[in-house]
């Protein structure tokens, strides 16, 4: 089981973009996920013991993934981020790549990434960082809507892309500001959520361990 951690890698890209930003743009960036988590509401969040109504998800390499389907055999885990070009992602992906999706592979556990971000643009963090994991995308953010962890940037933030010429919807492909927080839910068999951490900071997210030792807790507990 590997014991790197994701937290460093995390913390070296803000260390980067301290030293390589311009002062405002920074501010803005550190603000908005400062006043993301002042107003986060823990209780609006998905947490084990939920239970998922169906949902489908489009495979960026075509099809469908359902809520049936992933609980087929057993757990599965989710790992919400926000798009392909998010350089926070871009990082957590290929780390949990590296530290979780082998535990899980050898669990017969799947495990999938999704985000808002369309089919036709989403598939390039899968093939930049050869992941072997389904990356899907959750139309409309359905899901991450049901689950309670959208958010929409502040003005700062919305104007700073637009003084860019774009927007996060024409990144996205969505049309909206709507992201989802970054979250990990882990899904049992019967189709409760079984373990659930989300974070309103995106430069804050879920470490392997604690995914692994839930996914472990399942396979403990015989099945009825």
């Amino acid at each position: 089981m590997s014991q790197e951690s994701l937290a460093p890698l995390l913390a070296d890209l803000h260390a980067e973009r301290l030293r390589t930003w311009d002062p405002a743009a920074l501010k803005i960036n550190i603000d908005q996920r400062a006043t993301l988590v002042e107003e986060a509401d823990p209780s609006a969040w998905v947490k084990a013991g939920d239970r998922v109504e169906p949902f489908t998800l489009l495979d960026v390499e075509g099809g469908e993934l359902t809520l049936k389907s992933l609980t087929a055999r057993g757990p599965a885990v989710l790992v919400f981020f926000r798009f392909a070009g998010c350089p926070a992602c871009n990082i957590a992906l290929p780390y949990y790549e590296r530290a979780l999706q082998p535990t899980l592979k050898a669990l017969g556990v799947p495990l999938v990434a999704v985000s808002p971000q369309i089919p036709e643009r989403l598939g390039e963090i899968r093939v930049r960082h050869a992941l072997s994991f389904k990356v899907v995308t959750d139309p409309g953010n359905a899901l991450g809507r049901r689950f309670g962890i959208l958010y929409t940037a502040d003005e700062a933030s919305q104007a700073a892309q637009r003084a860019k010429g774009g927007s996060i919807g024409e990144t996205t492909g969505t049309g909206t500001w709507e992201l989802p927080q970054p979250a990990v839910v882990v899904i049992g068999r019967d189709q409760v959520v079984k373990f659930a951490d989300v974070s309103p900071d995106w430069l804050v997210r879920t470490e392997a361990e604690p995914v692994i030792a839930a996914v472990r807790a399942l396979a403990a507990v015989p099945a009825n």
